[in-house]
């Protein structure tokens, strides 16, 4: 397996399948249009943000989406990973790992000293991301009342 920057082609494939990889990452919250997933990529990408795919021959078996972000209180710059996404037939083989260990190298290679992601309570992916290292620092939490919708109307 080897892990890289995707050529165009894979670049189509990851959007194709980002839809998907949102809806599991946010445990089936986000239900999201290719171009809404356009829309939430684009801006990343056209500000450094970059992605990384794991490939086994011609085979795209996952990738990881990672770049810059800022804290909205401290206004600290610090490295973020956006998305991580192995395709259904290709888990359990430490795929996810090596892919985020290949963004938190490449991450440090880019000037970073500090990596933060965001992640629903509930993912399997919290095992993964506490064994690397990875520790809460942020909890944001809800109440839905009678009436009201927890999400606002797209835009």
């Amino acid at each position: 397996m080897g892990i890289r920057k995707p050529n165009d082609l894979e670049y189509k494939k990851i959007l194709s399948l980002s839809p998907q990889a949102l809806l599991e990452g946010t445990l089936g919250e986000a239900k999201t249009s290719d171009e809404k997933v356009k829309q939430l990529i684009e801006p990343l990408l056209q500000k450094g943000s970059y992605y990384l795919i794991a490939t086994e021959g011609d085979n795209l078996m996952g990738w990881i989406l990672i770049g810059k972000s800022k804290d909205q209180f401290t206004e600290k710059i610090y490295g973020f990973i956006y998305e991580l996404f192995v395709l259904e037939e290709f888990r359990g083989n430490g795929i996810s790992k090596q892919l985020v260990e290949a963004g938190i190298e490449h991450l440090k290679q880019d000037g970073y000293s500090e990596i933060r992601l965001s992640v629903y309570a509930g993912s399997q992916a919290i095992k993964l991301y506490e064994k690397l290292g990875f520790k809460s620092i942020y909890i944001q939490i809800e109440i839905l009342t009678s009436g009201s919708h927890s999400t606002p109307d797209a835009a």
